[in-house]
């Protein structure tokens, strides 16, 4: 059975989010395979913000793989990258 996904509002983000629970974890989710940089990583940055335990996780679609955003969050953030069939990326962030 697939989770329940409710849409949510994150604060100064201009994409769709949803919020749902899977295997004990709450997820963040957003598509951002249709945006032009900067957007993917500004709308990033703002979901990663949510993170507040290590039973949450920011999971992100992306048209490429997103480097340039890996080197402003290694700080307090680690990742988890997929390149997907399609050639898209699906990165699962969490709190270290």
């Amino acid at each position: 059975m697939s989770p329940i996904k409710e849409l949510v509002q994150i604060p100064f983000a201009t994409l769709a989010f949803y919020k749902y629970e899977e295997n004990g974890l709450i997820i963040y989710e957003f598509d951002a395979t249709e945006c032009q940089p900067p957007e993917p990583m500004v709308n990033a940055i703002n979901a990663l913000k949510m993170l507040k335990s290590k039973k949450e996780r920011v999971i992100g679609l992306f048209f490429h793989e997103p480097n340039p955003l890996y080197a402003r969050i290694l700080d307090s953030i680690s990742y988890d990258a997929q390149e997907l069939e399609n050639g898209d990326f699906k990165i699962i962030f969490r709190l270290k």
